[in-house]
């Protein structure tokens, strides 16, 4: 059986510190296993299901949770509207 091997945007290799250069794949034990392909690192990837509903999570930036905790209102205004003032 032949395994598909996917490339993870983003991800950084623990050992070469390589950016985009990790893959995934399942084996035929339904197993994930990650690897780079710059370095020759592998591993097993052990998620509990108690883990998964928070993996969206972990893959904010801090940068994308500091947007999320500022706010601010923004009003668009229709310039083709009539305002009911004239220029």
């Amino acid at each position: 059986m032949m395994k598909t091997k996917r490339f993870i945007a983003g991800a950084v290799c623990p050992s070469c510190g390589a950016m985009d250069s990790i893959r995934m794949f399942r084996s035929e034990t339904q197993r994930d296993y990650r690897e780079c392909v710059e370095c020759d690192y592998s591993d097993v990837m052990d998620v509990s299901p108690a883990l998964e509903g928070d993996l969206p999570e972990a893959r904010i930036t801090r940068e994308e949770k500091a947007l999320e905790e500022h706010t601010d209102v923004i009003r668009f205004v229709d310039a083709s509207s009539p305002s009911g003032s004239k220029h």
